[in-house]
């Protein structure tokens, strides 16, 4: 039987890397293929992305396989970027990394793998795969690091040559073999926040392509308590960059609790988080992966990336579905994702678009 090809996505971190090197060990034919979606050098003239492709060079001739480099920067800034901006300009926060693995990494990625003569493409997603009549992503063992929430919409015939190879392992695992194979990623942390934001202060970022309009910030009752620098650098919820001072006598700190994009108001209360709580959300462009829904169903949901399944009702209808919570939720937020589960997969997810409290 001849020997299948697996083109790996490879990020210049450690979880790529150690899937490389489990892919090979299971006898197929194993090529690197590094992505740049983002083209920005610094004043010394220095990409973030030369040093990630550096280490992608460095793994690859340690575990003896050829490797490559693809620019999908265009793509990028067409299909997730202008995206991104017009989501924040329109008073919503919205996750690029989502769009990104549907737009680019099972997209234009997996045709350009396929064009190398890939039989499979992989990535170091924490996840799992079942193929079979329909395509399910499953949850990954390790529940702290399962990212089948990124990849809530990516199609699912996007997934039916796809392996993640680190599904049934745990993030400590992968250190250890990459330290056993004394490879250059072993140590490296793992990447947070947006990609293209990268270390940099996102305020300073976002001002280089969004006007900033100021406004009042005020209480729930319409006092004035200062100044905000423009909608689009808050989220609901968020404590941090506010700058307002405490309440005398009273405990608590400050935080977001709506945003009027009309008015040009940044609603904030202080110490009293109930105005956050909500009973149920409006969600569009769901996306399923090995599941056909009924009218109604009952099955868990996240609304961010790091919180527990909670129970909810679904329910669909021309514009997309209702999403009742079983117990209220605490700054759902318009532009995010509701993914949906069932005890061991991921069923899809749409996006928010209306917070009913």
């Amino acid at each position: 039987m001849p020997q299948k090809t697996v083109v790996v996505g490879m990020s210049g971190g450690v979880d790529s890397s150690v899937a490389a090197y489990l892919l090979k060990e299971q006898g197929y034919n194993v090529i690197g293929l590094f992505m740049m979606n983002w083209e920005e050098r610094d004043p010394s003239g220095t990409c973030p992305s030369d040093s990630d492709y550096a280490d992608v060079a460095r793994v690859c001739s340690t575990l003896d396989i050829p490797y490559y480099s693809v620019n999908f920067s265009k793509q990028y800034q067409e299909r997730v970027f202008e995206y991104f901006l017009n989501e924040y300009a329109s008073g919503r926060t919205p996750n690029p990394d989502v769009l990104c693995n549907r737009e680019i990494k099972f997209g234009p990625f997996r045709k350009y793998a396929k064009n190398m003569g890939a039989d499979y493409i992989a990535t170091g997603h924490y996840c799992k795969i079942e193929h079979g009549e329909r395509h399910r992503l499953l949850k990954a063992a390790d529940c702290d690091k399962d990212q089948t929430y990124f990849l809530n919409q990516v199609r699912e015939e996007q997934l039916s040559d796809v392996l993640f190879p680190l599904g049934d392992m745990k993030k400590p695992e992968v250190r250890e073999i990459a330290e056993r194979l004394q490879l250059s990623t072993a140590g490296k942390k793992d990447s947070t926040g947006i990609c293209f934001i990268g270390e940099r202060n996102f305020r300073k970022f976002l001002q280089s392509y969004l006007p900033a309009s100021p406004g009042d910030i005020k209480t729930a009752d319409g006092e004035i308590v200062g100044r905000h620098q423009g909608l689009m650098y808050y989220t609901l919820g968020q404590r941090k960059g506010l700058n307002l001072g405490g309440k005398s006598g009273e405990d608590g700190r400050w935080f977001v609790i709506k945003k009027d994009l009309k008015e040009n108001v940044l609603y904030v209360s202080h110490g009293d988080e109930s105005p956050l709580f909500s009973r149920a959300c409006r969600v569009k462009n769901l996306n399923w992966i090995g599941y056909t829904p009924q009218r109604t169903q009952f099955v868990n949901a996240k609304f961010r990336y790091r919180q527990p399944e909670q129970e909810i009702t679904l329910t669909l209808d021309r514009s997309g579905a209702l999403v009742e919570f079983e117990t209220p939720q605490r700054a759902v937020t318009e532009g995010q994702y509701a993914v949906f589960y069932d005890s061991r997969a991921c069923l899809g997810g749409g996006v928010i678009t209306d917070v009913i409290y």
